[in-house]
C-alpha cells in the first residue's frame, strides 16, 4: 500500500463537508492521522462516537500542532478568527486550505494572519446537501464534482500540486481560478438561487390567503424543489452574503431586470417572449446532464411507491 499524501489531516469544523472529508479520506488512504477540532463539545464528542478522527481538539490551536495539511470547514464569517487562532502552531511547510463557499473574503480574512512559512492555498469544493452536521457526511460526496483552487499570489506550484492531488483522491475535479472570478461565478450558480429560493419559500409562508398546511399538502414539484434549497444551514448562508454582497448584489440586480422582462410580457400577454425565454433555458439543463453534474432521471431521480 502506498504512503499517504499527509502524514496528519486537522479538520477544523465538522459538518457536511468536514464530516465527508473525514470519512473519504479514511476510505481512500490519504492521510496517515485524521485529528478533528470543533467549537461545540457535543458536536466533538458526536464526531468520536462515529469514529470520524483519531484524535479530538476542542483547542484548533492544538489540533494543527504538526499537521502538513490543514483544511478549515467553518463558515466564511469565522475565518478570520480560525486563522489567527491556529496561526502561532502552524508547523513550518503545512499547507492551510479551506471549503468556503467565497473566496475574495477568505483570502481577506485569513491571509494577513498567518505565517509566511506555510502555504495558503483557499479552496471550494462544489458539492453539498441541504443537511448539515456530523452525520450528514458521506465518503461519495466529492465524486465527479468540481473543487476550485483559488491561490494567492507566489503560491508554491508543489503545494498546489499536492492539495489538488488530495482533492482527486476525493473523487473531485480541479480547476483554478481568481478569487474574484470564483466569487461572481458562484454568486449566479449557487449564490442567488439560495437566496431566491429562501425568499420564495419566505413569500409562501408569509401569505395571508394561503394556510400553511395548504402549502405544504399542495406542494407541487417547483414549490417542493425551492424547499430543499432553503434548508440549508442560515449560518453558512448568512456568512455567504455578507461576505460575498459585490457580486451577489450585482446578480440580483440583472436577474431583478430579466424578472421585470417576464412581468411585462405575462402583463402585456407576449407569449412569443415567454415562449423563447423558456426554450433556450432548458439547453442549460440538458448541458448540466450532459456535463455529468445532474441526472436526467425523471423528477431528479427520487423514487416513488408503486401506485
Amino acid at each position: 500500500m502506498s504512503d499517504p499524501l499527509f502524514r496528519r489531516l486537522t479538520l477544523i469544523g465538522i459538518g457536511l463537508i468536514g464530516s465527508s472529508l473525514a470519512r473519504v479520506v479514511r476510505r481512500e488512504g490519504l492521510a496517515g492521522e485524521i485529528v478533528i477540532s470543533t467549537r461545540s463539545p457535543q458536536t466533538l464528542a458526536r464526531a468520536e462516537e462515529l469514529a470520524l478522527g483519531d484524535r479530538y481538539c476542542l483547542d484548533a490551536a492544538e489540533a494543527v500542532e504538526g499537521a502538513d495539511l490543514v483544511i478549515l470547514c467553518v463558515p466564511v464569517g469565522a475565518s478570520a478568527a480560525v486563522a489567527k487562532w491556529i496561526a502561532p502552531a502552524l508547523a513550518p511547510g503545512a499547507i492551510v486550505t479551506d471549503v468556503g463557499s467565497t473566496k475574495a473574503s477568505v483570502v481577506a480574512q485569513m491571509q494577513p494572519h498567518l505565517p509566511a512559512n506555510v502555504h495558503f492555498i483557499p479552496g471550494h469544493p462544489i458539492a453539498g446537501t441541504e443537511y448539515s452536521g456530523p452525520d450528514a457526511g458521506f465518503a461519495a460526496l466529492f465524486e465527479n464534482r468540481w473543487c476550485i483552487l483559488t491561490p494567492v499570489e507566489g503560491t508554491d506550484p508543489a503545494a498546489q500540486e499536492k492539495l489538488s492531488a488530495f482533492w482527486r483522491g476525493c473523487g473531485s475535479n480541479i480547476d483554478v481560478m481568481d478569487p474574484d472570478h470564483h466569487d461572481l461565478v458562484l454568486a449566479i450558480t449557487s449564490h442567488l438561487p439560495h437566496i431566491i429560493a429562501y425568499n420564495i419559500v419566505g413569500t409562501a409562508d408569509d401569505l395571508q390567503t394561503v394556510t400553511k398546511s395548504e402549502v405544504i399538502k399542495y406542494s407541487a414539484s417547483g414549490f417542493r424543489d425551492f424547499t430543499r434549497l432553503a434548508a440549508s444551514d442560515p449560518t453558512m448562508w448568512r456568512d455567504v452574503c455578507l461576505h460575498n454582497k459585490d457580486a451577489i448584489l450585482e446578480m440580483l440586480s440583472r436577474f431583478s431586470e430579466d424578472l421585470s422582462a417576464v412581468q411585462r410580457a405575462i402583463r402585456w400577454g407576449d407569449g412569443q417572449a415567454l415562449f423563447d425565454l423558456f426554450t433556450r433555458t432548458r439547453g442549460i439543463r440538458r448541458s448540466i446532464i450532459e456535463a455529468g453534474q445532474e441526472t436526467d432521471e425523471p423528477d431528479f431521480g427520487r423514487h416513488h411507491g408503486e401506485a
